[in-house]
């Protein structure tokens, strides 16, 4: 209660075995919830009622009228009961409403409503529309429909028909997102629900269609999730919070867009225009065109091991912080932050988990919305900017690190120059690259397993950025599950992954940086071959690829044999699409498992080489060993 509370909701549902498990009266419950400013909109569930044969439904009678003493004394006002699933019901339509009639009929009594729920595994009723045929045969004021987007989407059921049911008796609307998963849909449901914009489910078209009915009762989430149950509370309040508020958003986005493209003058456009003027309408999605830098965290001995393999790697030293222990380094149009001061948030980050990056910083041609959205998203302010500039928006990411909105009308570099001594202040895009590397492809990072659809969410509501498909890849100490997120534009991109196995790279790399550590950083080149050419002359070092790899490869893949050779000389990786081609090659790492990525898209290829994972994390466990 305290956690939700603070996250800005009005109030729960109450679910039954948390309240059979409490050691405390319904009294001191409500009174609680009061204390947090908080009302208990529902009780439930009240399960395998309707349908019974005679002797066990004056038995759940008996079981109702309990249950309505409980809610009188902890003030809810809802019972929800779900559709039966015991093998005792009668498959009778006109005997479950007349059982259902006569549990409205005692809950009114008491001044109280019931509300019927469609349980997609229910025996005999499992969708809404069966649900709503037996509320109105049932014909009782105190009896409802409660709708659950879960058990709608999950059986692929079209919730459209939802829009004609009479608002009003809509008691209840619960909702949940979901992965889509070929699982029986009762483990699905207990194990695998997630805040909307975690998962696939079209919730946006759900709450649309609850609403043009004229609901406007509680929004309300019901989750079952293994890992949300071992989160901390105060951060998945959080994100649920989020995640409601993005929901809200997104609904009355198309509301309005359909709105303006309706040119009839009728009870749809009058009713979507009147919902648009409630729902959450935070500042636009802010047009991201890429990382602008990344700031590392760094002491003293860290960040003379850093410079030295960003000077193998091309890049020079372009500034210096004319106060404080912070330099810039550029190529092409990539800039770093490399920040070693005492005191610093920079600085508090390597005592706390090491070397590593700690802020990035986005592009972005209006900062100022870009901040405002993921302010009014529920997100952190952090005060002191990043690069020791104050000015810059940015604000605190899940796991802790820092992102920063940094405006795109200016030169690249020009943000730090009223603090820096810039030994070349040119636009880096415009300068000579040392080893033809251009721009920063895409950022890496290791999550902890629950930090991930957090990150999902962040992602989605804050930057708008749409998740890809989920990959499961093999570590040799345990499996990796990774998904990338990347604008329409493809400009800005990320991979997130997770470990169950404590002996992963990824899951040494979580430990070390916390809950989220960035676990590598891939960098574009127009031409790989002569950029990892360079790199190789200039002392940089490379994970090692087995010889085995290369044969495989031309047995997979029709590869031209010079090509090939070429490849295997300079220890290049190449993964295929029917788009297009991508070759990448990957450094040792330089501090606590960070290492670098080489790439080069071509002819429209746009994923991230995970056919080619395996292979480089054998080859790190080799070097390593």
């Amino acid at each position: 209660m305290r956690a939700v509370s603070a996250a800005g909701f009005d109030g729960i549902e109450l679910f039954e075995s948390d309240f059979v498990n409490f050691n405390g009266s319904a009294t001191s419950v409500r009174a609680m919830a009061a204390d947090f400013g908080l009302s208990i909109d529902l009780y439930q569930p009240f399960r395998d009622f309707e349908g019974m044969p005679d002797a066990l439904y004056r038995r759940n009678l008996e079981r109702a009228e309990r249950k309505f003493d409980l809610m009188q004394a902890l003030g809810v006002p809802t019972m929800l009961c779900c559709s039966n699933t015991s093998p005792a019901i009668i498959d009778d339509t006109v005997r479950a409403a007349a059982q259902l009639h006569e549990l409205a009929d005692r809950a009114a009594k008491r001044g109280l409503k019931v509300g019927f729920e469609a349980l997609a595994w229910g025996r005999v009723t499992n969708l809404f529309r069966q649900a709503w045929e037996l509320v109105q045969l049932a014909d009782h004021p105190n009896l409802g429909l409660i709708l659950d987007s879960f058990h709608t989407l999950s059986l692929k059921d079209d919730p459209t028909g939802i829009s004609v049911i009479p608002g009003d008796k809509i008691f209840f609307l619960q909702m949940a997102d979901a992965p889509i998963l070929a699982m029986d849909v009762l483990q699905w449901a207990r194990h695998y629900r997630s805040f909307p914009g975690q998962g696939q489910f079209d919730l946006v078209n759900f709450l649309e269609q609850v609403l043009l009915a004229g609901y406007t009762g509680p929004l309300s989430l019901e989750i079952f999730n293994d890992v949300f149950r071992e989160t901390s509370t105060k951060r998945i309040a959080l994100d649920a919070m989020r995640s409601l508020l993005y929901l809200e958003s997104q609904v009355g986005r198309r509301l309005r867009a359909e709105t303006e493209y309706e040119h009839w003058h009728g009870r749809s456009r009058q009713v979507k225009r009147a919902l648009t003027n409630k729902l959450f309408d935070p500042p636009p999605v802010p047009a991201l065109n890429g990382v602008s830098f990344l700031e590392f965290a760094v002491d003293e001995r860290s960040a003379a091991v850093l410079d030295t393999m960003l000077s193998r790697m091309g890049f020079r030293r372009i500034g210096r912080h004319r106060s404080r222990s912070i330099d810039l380094y550029g190529q092409g149009g990539i800039c770093f932050v490399v920040n070693a001061q005492p005191g610093s948030y920079a600085r508090e980050r390597v005592d706390e988990f090491g070397a590593g990056v700690c802020a990035i910083g986005l592009g972005t041609d209006d900062p100022d919305r870009a901040f405002r959205r993921a302010m009014a998203m529920n997100s952190r302010q952090h005060g002191d900017g990043v690069g020791a500039n104050r000015s810059i928006p940015t604000v605190v990411s899940p796991g802790g690190n820092l992102i920063a909105f940094v405006s795109t009308n200016a030169g690249q570099t020009e943000m730090f120059e009223d603090d820096f001594d810039m030994e070349d202040a040119s636009d880096l895009a415009e300068t000579g690259c040392d080893c033809g590397l251009t721009a920063i492809d895409h950022v890496a990072l290791g999550l902890a397993s629950d930090h991930l659809d957090s990150w999902v969410l962040f992602a989605r509501s804050i930057l708008g950025l749409e998740p890809g498909e989920s990959q499961e890849l093999a570590d040799p100490f345990g499996l990796v599950r990774s998904r990338g997120v990347a604008n329409a534009e493809r400009s800005l991109r990320f991979v997130f992954s997770v470990s169950l196995s404590q002996r992963t790279s990824i899951a040494r790399t979580v430990r070390v940086g916390g809950s989220a550590a960035v676990h590598h950083i891939a960098l574009n080149c127009n031409d790989i071959f002569e950029t990892v050419e360079q790199l190789r002359r200039n002392g940089l070092r490379f994970v090692p690829v087995s010889d085995n790899y290369y044969d495989d490869l031309q047995a997979r893949i029709d590869v031209d044999v010079d090509l090939l050779a070429r490849m295997r000389r300079l220890g290049l990786l190449l993964d295929r699409s029917p788009a297009g081609d991508f070759f990448h090659v990957y450094t040792e790492s330089f501090e606590d498992g960070l290492f670098f990525e080489i790439v080069q898209r071509a002819h429209g290829y746009d994923a991230y080489g995970a056919t080619n994972a395996p292979a480089r994390m054998a080859a790190q466990v080799g070097s390593e060993s």
